[in-house]
């Protein structure tokens, strides 16, 4: 078992807390995080992207020039590609960029960008993250007192509303939910602020791949 410790959201050490060694202390796999962060950025393109062909230029039915003694004559149509306004040759078109991956290259690379965090100890993991009102100034100071001021995931075990809204206006600053949690958000963040309870919750989702 991996032991890091739990602090309080003023910095302080409050205790330990045992990890999953199969979930937080792997040796990720760098080939499976890059497909996986390749797989969530091609499902996030829209893939609305269009340009007309020749046949799809309004103009041009008319044959432009008569067919013989001028240099121009033998063209067909004014929306031609090699002409100014003309059509657009092999352009992009509306398209679906998604695709799956399979469900245990998916489980096996957040175990990675997991592991790789807890490895980097830019992993932490407080007793309880909560706030009474709305105040960023309590999120600013707690990411100040964690050391993490800069770009920070704050993970929590359920949707918080006072949290997420003292947070949504800090730069770099991201909250997520443990069912919300994805590769890509913890790779692209440089600390992981996470409460206790959430790290349950994954080790309770993740434990069924251990090999026994």
């Amino acid at each position: 078992m991996l032991q890091i410790a739990v602090y309080d959201m003023a910095g302080k050490t409050v205790g330990e807390i045992e990890l999953e060694e199969s979930i937080f202390g792997i040796t990720p796999n760098k080939f499976v995080l890059h497909d996986v962060i390749v797989n969530y950025l091609a499902n996030q393109r829209q893939g609305t992207h269009s340009t007309l062909t020749r046949g799809k230029v309004s103009g041009g039915g008319k044959k432009p020039y008569k067919q013989n003694k001028i240099d121009k004559s033998r063209a067909g149509s004014i929306r031609m590609p090699q002409w100014r306004h003309g059509g657009i040759v092999f352009g992009p078109h509306p398209r679906d960029y998604s695709y799956h991956l399979n469900k245990k290259v998916k489980r096996l690379a957040m175990k990675s960008a997991l592991s790789a965090k807890v490895l980097d100890r830019e992993f932490i993991v407080v007793d309880s993250i909560q706030l009474e009102t709305y105040r960023t100034k309590a999120v600013v100071a707690m990411l100040s007192a964690l050391g993490a001021e800069k770009e920070a995931l704050i993970v929590t075990a359920v949707p918080d509303q006072i949290v997420y809204k003292s947070a949504h206006n800090i730069p770099d600053v991201m909250t997520a939910t443990v069912n919300a949690l994805n590769v890509y958000d913890i790779l692209n963040h440089e600390k992981i602020i996470i409460s206790k309870e959430a790290v349950t919750m994954i080790t309770e989702m993740y434990i069924d791949d251990v090999k026994v």
